[in-house]
């Protein structure tokens, strides 16, 4: 079952889903997710990914993401997701449209606690770059009710538990 904005709200106020809480980015149906202050890039010569700060970008000064260029992001939300409810990260429509694309990995598990999402972005655009700043509306997530509890938690058997930045994979 999807859970409805008031059901949202009340899990975030509550039980403290998602912090900082906005009510002012509960949809219907979702919550908008804004994006943080940390990227990590490619570098030309080595496999690794750079942590790269973008606090200080805006707007009007924004980090350009290039035609075709990978990285990974972070939400400014943290999240505590109770045992009983998953989520899953939606890149927003308007986003979409001007040519960035998510990988389709942001799921949050139950129990899935102390971290940042981690965005995996690619700029679809062969000509023009995609700004990246903080608060940044970049998606949403909608969040289900599950049947039941798990025999065993993401809290038992996750590896992205209580990561306060954007965190590559963890079989790097």
């Amino acid at each position: 079952m999807l859970l409805h904005d008031e059901e949202i709200k009340r899990h975030c106020v509550e039980y403290d889903m998602v912090s900082p809480f906005d009510e002012a980015l509960v949809n219907p149906a979702s919550l908008d997710l804004r994006l943080g202050t940390h990227l990590m890039v490619e570098q030309v010569h080595s496999p690794t990914l750079k942590l790269h700060d973008i606090s200080t970008a805006t707007k009007e000064n924004p980090y350009n993401l290039a035609p075709g260029e990978f990285v990974l992001a972070e939400s400014v939300e943290v999240f505590h997701m109770p045992e009983d409810i998953s989520a899953i990260f939606c890149l927003k429509s308007t986003r979409a449209r001007e040519g960035y694309d998510h990988s389709n990995a942001g799921f949050a598990e139950c129990d899935w606690h102390g971290s940042k999402l981690t965005l995996e972005l690619r700029n679809n655009l062969r000509f023009h770059s995609l700004p990246l700043y903080p608060g940044l509306l970049i998606g949403q997530m909608l969040f289900l009710l599950m049947t039941g509890t798990p025999t065993r938690s993401y809290a038992e058997i996750g590896h992205y538990n209580m990561q306060p930045i954007v965190t590559p994979s963890w079989e790097n």
